[in-house]
């Protein structure tokens, strides 16, 4: 039996590395709202933390119902997940396994005091592995490795001001990063026109210990990759991620068959570079997870101005929306579909439509 739990607030917690945090009030109200989306992959006896199991069950009962809608029959869904209040015991249960959006200190401890017995949690020095290797000086060594021909891409870590400052007068346009941040937060755009946001910079640096700054690209398409690694040196591809973003933030998935996201990508890029960047990514990272993380990852990526590649805008050691797309994705139905998450009247809602257009 494995325990599933849908912790989105893993971006912010791990930015904190601490055991005893507080999620803000919006990661809060996405947990209490979604909390029934591992569901959509739980296998039958698996359980499901939740904030609140008779709403969960109403939700999930809502989504099996419009999934049978609006995918023409081409999902089965797991017929009743057993949801868990998260205030109760953990302990009640036979868990053999633990499969969290996203692996931080926090989590491991609220584990603990809902008497989760420590042999099936990492440990706090491995949390801290994936914590380091989740600072996005990982995803600029790795872009480093994988430019080449029909590729763009740099990234720089700076650790003081002046450093910053060298960059501003080298690229008309930059984007600052900080090296642990959630989707949309921690990213700030700055022209040569426009003086740096000098107290939001000392506070991540003083915070963080650095920024991380790259040029500014035009970006003309949103997409990402999706693995898994087993921990063992072999990390494995899952597949495209087709989503939009607003201001950086994360507004949907499309949901279509691998060979229909292919062709989108290949109205940008030639897809025989595509599957060069893929085959290297598994080798690299397959070496550098090897003995450090097992799990779910996606890599982001962007087509930008010229038909250029930026293969590795950022990567996400944790469960992803494009992992749930892939889990949602029939193989053979050549129907597009739109996945989204809408806040709207206080709530959040997982929301799926048939996209009669795409581009």
């Amino acid at each position: 039996m494995t325990l599933h739990v849908f912790n989105p607030e893993h971006d912010i917690a791990l930015a904190s590395g601490l055991a005893n945090f507080t999620a803000p009030h919006a990661g809060r109200q996405l947990r209490h709202d979604i909390g029934f989306l591992p569901a959509i992959w739980a296998q039958d006896g698996d359980v499901i933390l939740v904030d609140d199991v008779e709403q969960a069950q109403r939700s999930w009962q809502r989504l099996r119902h419009r999934l049978q809608t609006v995918m023409n029959g081409n999902w089965q869904a797991t017929e009743t997940p057993q949801f868990l209040n998260r205030k109760h015991a953990v302990s009640a249960i036979d868990i053999k396994a633990i499969d969290p959006w996203g692996w931080n200190a926090a989590l491991r401890a609220e584990l603990l005091r809902r008497g989760t017995s420590e042999a099936i949690l990492p440990t706090l020095t491995q949390l801290e592995t994936i914590r380091q290797l989740s600072h996005r000086r990982t995803a600029a060594a790795l872009l480093q490795k994988l430019r080449m021909e029909g590729t763009v891409g740099e990234a720089f870590e700076c650790r003081t001001t002046e450093e910053v400052d060298k960059f501003v007068g080298q690229y008309r346009q930059l984007v600052l990063k900080a090296p642990w941040s959630s989707s949309g937060r921690g990213v700030r755009f700055l022209c040569e026109k426009r003086q740096v946001d000098t107290g939001w910079l000392h506070n991540v640096m003083t915070v963080q210990g650095s920024i991380m700054v790259e040029p500014y690209y035009n970006k003309v398409k949103d997409f990402g990759m999706e693995f898994y690694s087993d921990g063992k040196g072999r990390v494995e591809y899952l597949g495209l991620s087709v989503f939009h973003t607003e201001n950086g933030a994360y507004t949907g998935n499309i949901l279509a068959t691998e060979d229909s996201k292919r062709k989108m990508i290949g109205r940008y890029i030639p897809l025989q570079l595509l599957d060069c960047i893929r085959d290297f990514i598994c080798q690299l990272l397959g070496d550098v997870f090897e003995g450090t993380y097992s799990g779910p990852f996606g890599i982001d990526m962007m087509v930008v101005d010229g038909g250029l590649l930026h293969p590795c805008v950022e990567i996400n050691l944790r469960r992803t929306m494009g992992h749930v797309a892939l889990a949602l994705s029939p193989a053979d139905d050549e129907l597009v579909r739109v996945m989204r998450i809408n806040y709207s009247e206080n709530n959040y809602r997982f929301i799926i439509n048939r996209l009669l257009s795409h581009k």
